[in-house]
């Protein structure tokens, strides 16, 4: 039988049509109703071979529109991928899914995102055989978002796991979801599932809800039940947990030690939760983890991890997405060929933007044709794939509109929820003498110092200004005087300079170690015997490395909703409620704990 039908066929109008036509494309003839397994199984059917390989990628491309991109990216297109536009990389490769990146130019506003993600569908549904593509983003909140300002920004996950309500983990899975779905967005590559319980991760750290498993695995699936409630695929990553190494998997190879005793009680929970609340999608970690693979394969390669734990001991059925192949921690062992012929056959089933498409593309329809994999292998993939867009309502409403941008993105109730939940989540640490909260009428005039790391969005910050603007906006005299996460002597000298005279400093500090610039800055303020009142704006390690400040408090991110949220705390507009998700080991000997999970203080 032929894999191949009309267009006629598959394109006659429907009820749905009237909703195509408003962005300038027919449906097929499944649309407006629900597929089962098999109208699904009849779809994979009319598919080429090389139409089901394409299915199984999801793929970056550069541009903000599908059809009409700059220059710029039409030039990196055809560096990197050989195509000029993602209509012709849909066209060329079949591909399942887009990834969507800041980087890529794919994220600046909500409508020109929602243009995007309607012309993406146009082409999808444009192919031989007309399939809606999955599009998918990393919006995990706090350090990692794609989707910038206007948008609702929340909160990231430690901040989250500082503030313990599940209530609020749920607020962000549903509002978070429902902004991405309004933009035709439809899986998320959150929330991150690691239990963070090394400090020197310098991957994981404060993308981790903390280090205690079970507050880890609540907070998860209550963020789950919000995204999918919204209509959004989430994804717990990185099976089978990331969050005990002190290697990036972006530049090598992981190795996790744990046993397999210890792997149930600290890795596992999270994901087993994420499972129990039906999650559609969990990814895979480029790690080594010899005690549930001897063979020492990447997580991502390993038919014991994901077809023999995930699949046969946790009863995972849904999508398995492969973390992006491009990354070291896979590409050490093999080549980019072999890749994702070997996550397929360890039992992935989306292969997530390998470096070189075409490399990896025909790696997989060499082994199809090799018998190396099944056709039925194939189907097998592509059937969870497809039940997945027809899960999120792809078949019969792939299309978004502007109305539904302006009716959902960045909506006044929505940015007020963002600030509540920011409130709940800032951690006192430090409040010598009663510093805090500050007194307009005796801490008046105030210098803001520090650090001013890019912001996750490219649409936020910077850092110090945010903080100096919400204290001037709330009564404070505010003076920002950025100093930069390696300040030289004559920056530290300048920032002492200035800090004399004043009521006191706040001094935001960005991943602080022992004895670096950013430690001889707080301590060369503090000896200017102005109060030094320290944030930690990213991991909440930094006070164990710091002297002379008289207040500490961690915000867990550098965003604008956590930064303003911690003005309100030192202002007394807000009490500090949150607690601390992890332990914060002491600087001169790690192996003793300076603050247990669970610390904070209040007012």
């Amino acid at each position: 039988m032929s894999h191949r039908t009309s267009r006629r066929t598959l394109l006659t109008a429907t009820a749905a049509a009237g909703a195509a036509a408003a962005v300038g494309a027919a449906l097929p003839a499944y649309a407006g109703e629900r597929p089962g397994h098999d109208r699904l199984r009849r779809i994979i059917a009319r598919m080429s071979i090389e139409e089901k390989v394409g299915q199984l990628f999801v793929m970056r491309v550069y541009g903000h529109s599908a059809t009409a991109p700059d220059q710029v990216d039409i030039d990196a297109n055809m560096s990197e991928i050989g195509v000029h536009t993602a209509a012709e990389l849909i066209a060329k490769y079949h591909v399942g899914g887009i990834i969507y990146f800041t980087w890529a130019h794919n994220t600046r506003d909500p409508h020109q995102i929602a243009d995007l993600s309607n012309g993406i569908q146009r082409a999808g549904l444009a192919q031989p055989t007309p399939v809606p593509l999955i599009i998918a983003t990393d919006q995990e909140h706090g350090i990692v978002c794609r989707v910038g300002h206007p948008a609702t920004l929340f909160p990231g996950a430690m901040a989250l796991g500082a503030g313990r309500s599940a209530r609020d983990a749920t607020t962000v899975g549903r509002i978070g979801g429902a902004e991405l779905r309004a933009i035709g967005i439809r899986q998320n590559y959150s929330p991150v599932s690691d239990v963070n319980v090394n400090p020197a991760n310098p991957v994981i750290g404060v993308r981790s809800f903390g280090a205690d498993p079970a507050a880890v695995a609540r907070m998860v699936a209550a963020e789950v039940r919000g995204y999918q409630g919204a209509g959004i695929a989430a994804t717990a990553k990185h099976f089978p947990g990331h969050g005990d190494t002190s290697v990036d998997s972006h530049t090598g190879i992981p190795v996790i030690t744990h046993t397999r005793e210890q792997w149930e009680k600290l890795d596992a929970p999270p994901f087993r939760a994420a499972i129990a609340a039906g999650i559609d999608s969990v990814m895979t970690a480029h790690i080594q983890f010899p005690a549930l693979d001897p063979t020492n394969d990447p997580a991502t390669l390993s038919h014991p991890i994901l077809t023999g734990i995930l699949r046969g001991e946790l009863g995972f059925g849904g999508v398995i997405v492969t973390d992006a192949l491009g990354m070291q921690g896979v590409r050490d062992k093999y080549g980019d060929d072999r890749v994702p012929v070997l996550a397929l056959k360890a039992g992935a089933d989306q292969l997530l933007d390998p470096p070189k498409l075409d490399v990896a593309w025909n790696g997989v329809l060499s082994a199809v044709h090799s018998g190396e994999i099944t056709e039925a292998r194939l189907d097998e993939s592509i059937l969870r794939i497809l039940e997945l867009k027809e899960r999120r309502g792809l078949f019969s409403h792939p299309y978004v509109s502007q109305h539904e941008v302006d009716r959902v993105v960045g909506t006044r109730p929505h940015l007020a929820a963002a600030d509540a939940v920011a409130e709940r989540t800032t951690t006192l640490l430090v409040n010598e003498g009663g510093l805090l909260p500050l007194s307009r009428r005796r801490r008046h005039d105030i210098l803001v110092v520090g650090a001013d790391p890019a912001s996750p969005s490219g649409t936020t910050g910077p850092p110090t200004a945010v903080l100096a603007r919400a204290l001037t906006e709330l009564g404070f005299t505010a003076t920002a005087l950025p100093t930069g996460s390696l300040p030289t002597q004559a920056q530290i000298d300048a920032a002492t300079a200035a800090a004399r005279g004043k009521d006191a400093v706040v001094v935001a500090t960005y991943n602080a170690g022992p004895g670096g610039a950013q430690s001889r800055l707080v301590a060369a303020l503090g000896a200017t015997h102005v109060p030094v009142i320290h944030l930690a704006i990213r991991n909440p390690y930094d006070i164990a490395h710091l002297s002379g400040h008289t207040a500490s408090l961690a915000t867990y991110s550098w965003t604008d909703v956590e930064l303003r949220a911690a003005a309100r705390v030192l202002a007394g507009r807000a009490a500090p409620v949150g607690r601390l998700p992890v332990a914060v080991p002491r600087g001169d000997d790690p192996t003793q704990v300076l603050y247990p999970i669970g610390y904070g203080l209040s007012y």
